[in-house]
Formats: structure tokens, sequence, C-alpha cells
């Protein structure tokens, strides 16, 4: 008999196309994975791959055993998610993936209540700008701001949460210092290659040509509360800092809608329903601080 394992570790090598890509992705050693491929290959009685000096190419055989592998997988995560829509019980593991900004600045209290309500549940929170397929069990919920409905897989079941609205901020003494009369433009503070947005001139504090460039969110946060510039960030991170104020003259811009994203039988799952249900409840009660309409500061 076929060994699944062994068929997963020649997936991982044919998507990977490497022995060393799919050690990667599946978390064991070289050896391990060559193993696999080789016990598989006797099984079947057939070469799956040639070894190459730029990585391994199926072979005929290898190609026609990708096609039912990649079968067998699907069957697998549908069997899975039906089996685990059944469980309903409220102890296990509960995989929950969303932005970090959402993780860190905003439902994070959120998650310690429901824990603590729920001390059975083993929360493992994914706070990732990857997005994770719900359809391979990669996560059980997902939460995400989405611009446009239709973008939605059509097999995912949603919850809809409020709009999510972004404005310019700036820190307080630096808006105090452009006030009393300082000339000098300040910087756009912009993560990774990004530019500066077209709309970065509708405020009233002028804006320099040349950017002030970070890597990640919370490096472009202390970049503009040490007054290096400006910025756009979330409603819900920049009216909740005492630091930062917004711009005077700057509109919101709208970033998307948020949504609670579950799969299939998983979303049936008692453990599920009760998080989605208490985050959907929470995020209702923040949809004033998400949406910019917490504050009316200039």
């Amino acid at each position: 008999m076929i060994d699944w394992d062994d068929v997963r570790y020649f997936l991982a090598a044919a998507r990977g196309g490497s022995v060393r890509a799919a050690a990667k992705s599946l978390g064991v050693n070289h050896a391990t994975v060559l193993r696999r491929i080789g016990q598989l290959e006797e099984s079947l009685g057939a070469q799956m791959f040639e070894r190459l000096p730029s990585g391994y190419r199926l072979t005929a055989a290898g190609d026609e055993v990708l096609e039912l592998a990649s079968q067998m997988e699907a069957s697998s995560h549908q069997l899975e998610t039906r089996v685990f829509g059944r469980d309903q019980s409220v102890r296990g593991l509960l995989r929950v993936t969303l932005p970090p900004p959402l993780a860190t600045h905003l439902l994070m209290p959120d998650f310690a209540d429901f824990a603590r309500l729920h001390p059975d549940v083993e929360m493992d929170i994914a706070s990732s700008g990857e997005l994770a397929n719900l359809t391979n069990r990669e996560a059980d919920v997902a939460i995400r701001v989405v611009y446009d409905r239709k973008t939605l897989p059509l097999n995912l079941h949603g919850l809809k949460g409020p709009e999510v609205f972004g404005g310019v901020y700036i820190a307080h003494d630096r808006l105090a210092a452009w006030l009393s009369g300082a000339s000098e433009p300040t910087r756009w503070i912009v993560i990774s290659a990004h530019g500066v947005p077209d709309w970065a001139s509708q405020g009233e504090v002028r804006v320099a040509n040349v950017p002030f460039r970070v890597t990640d969110a919370e490096a472009q946060i202390v970049a503009v509360r040490q007054g290096l510039g400006i910025t756009t960030l979330p409603c819900f991170v920049g009216d909740a800092d005492p630091l930062l104020v917004r711009v005077p003259g700057a509109d919101l811009h709208m970033y998307g809608t948020l949504w609670l994203l579950t799969q299939g039988e998983t979303r049936k799952t008692k453990r599920v329903r009760l998080f989605t249900e208490f985050v959907s409840e929470r995020l209702a009660a923040y949809a004033p601080l998400l949406e910019g309409r917490s504050v009316a500061r200039a």
C-alpha cells in the first residue's frame, strides 16, 4: 500500500522544485525527504524525478502521479474539514490569521478575553501579511480587510464587519512647530519601496519630495512619533495614539471592509462559531474607531 505521508513529501518536492525546498516547507531535514520519496518510488516501481544540477524535474511517471496525488490531497482536506466540523467541543486548537496591526493595536485584548472565557481552547494567532489558505486548513478563521467583496473566494463563508479607514498623522510636537511658523517641509514616511501617494499634498502641511523609508508598520509608527515626518495609518492606530494627531486638511481614505472568514464544515465547529460570534460583536463596538469617527481632532 502507498503511504500518504510519502505522497506528501513527493508533492512538496514537486511543487518546490528541490529537496531543500520540500524540507523547508515540511519542517524536516534533507535526508527525510529523500527517504520518503525513495519509499514512494519503491512502492510504485517507478522513478518520480530526474536529479538535475538546477533541481528536481518530474519524469513522465512523476507527472501522472502528481495529478493523482493532488486529488488525494484535496480529498484528504475535505475529509478533515468534514470531521472537524462535527466537533462540537469547546476544547482543542483554534487557528486565527489576521494582519499584524489588527492583532497588536486592536484585537489582542479581545483574544485574551476569549481565551479566559474558554481556557480549554488552544489559541494559535498568526499575525502576518501573508494570506492563509483556509481551504487547505492553514487556518480556521481569517480576519481580513477586503477592498472588493467580489475578490473573496466563493467557497468561504463570511461575516461582514465595519469598514476600515485611514488618515494622515503627525506628531503633536511636529505639528505645533509647523503651526508656530516652521517653514521646512516634512518628510513622508513610507514602508519599503512604496512611494509618496498622490494625495499626500492634500493636507496643509508641506511635504518634501524625499521620503523616509522603513521596513515595517511598527517602525513606521515610531518614526512618526519621533517627529521625522507624516504618514498614513489606520484610524484605529493613529487616533488611539496620544502622541499623534491628524494632519489638518487631510481627508480620510478607505482601506476596505473587515470580514471574518471560515470555510466549509470548519465553520460549524463549536469553538469556531463561538469565536466568530465573539469577535464580530467586538468589531461592531469598534466601528467608530475603525471608521475614524471616534475623534474629531484637527
